[in-house]
């Protein structure tokens, strides 16, 4: 599990491809990797990968294969591309952000990118059929961090949220241009309530028919 509180941008290194399957190299910031082991997970943009070797302190190999490439952004990565890294958390650590799995609902263009002061204002549009988990002062997942839905307009299925400068300094988001996709992950509590209330609708409809 992660909690969307990025705590560090990575650089990746090499993209090495064979079979169907992308290897990446990543290097992290100092101190990032401290007692970390082969099998451990980390978050790339918010898509939750395995360490499969670790060539130094600061240097390590993820492999990534073609259905994750597909749903993610991950298939688009270059050499010398920034990214959010967050290692998984503990149990008993604080949970600043909200719990992520890492699975990657699915990926979103960035629509558009207003700045008022210092702050910034992403808006993204959605299918459709994930505009039902979202909420006005909801949770969600972008590039692997937690933020809060500022607006959503279910009518046109375009949802805001709000960029502070401590976000922005800390995350890859001040890269970011109009028209790139980024990794989304709805809030799994909301999903399963809005689920669970929507199949609990159609169990007592159907009786009615």
């Amino acid at each position: 599990m992660f909690t969307g509180i990025i705590q560090g941008i990575a650089s990746i290194n090499k993209v090495i491809e064979k079979d169907q399957v992308k290897t990446f190299e990543i290097i992290f910031p100092k101190g990032f990797c401290k007692d970390l082991q082969q099998g451990a997970s980390i978050s790339i943009d918010g898509v939750c990968l395995t360490v499969t070797n670790i060539i130094d302190d600061i240097t390590v190999h993820f492999d990534v294969v073609l259905q994750t490439l597909n749903i993610t952004t991950l298939g688009s990565f270059k050499a010398n591309q920034k990214v959010n890294a967050e290692r998984a958390s503990k149990q008993g650590d604080e949970i600043g952000g909200h719990p992520l799995s890492g699975h990657i609902d699915f990926k979103c263009k960035l629509q558009n990118i207003e700045k008022i002061g210092n702050n910034q204002k992403f808006s993204f549009k959605i299918a459709h059929n994930w505009s039902k988990y979202i909420f006005s002062k909801g949770f969600i997942a972008i590039n692997g961090t937690s933020l809060t839905v500022s607006e959503i307009d279910k009518n046109t299925n375009v949802f805001e949220v709000w960029l502070i400068p401590e976000t922005l300094s800390e995350t890859t988001f001040s890269d970011k241009k109009i028209g790139q996709d980024l990794n989304i992950e709805i809030d799994r509590n909301t999903q399963i309530m809005v689920d669970t209330i929507n199949a609990a609708i159609d169990e007592k409809l159907k009786k009615f028919n």
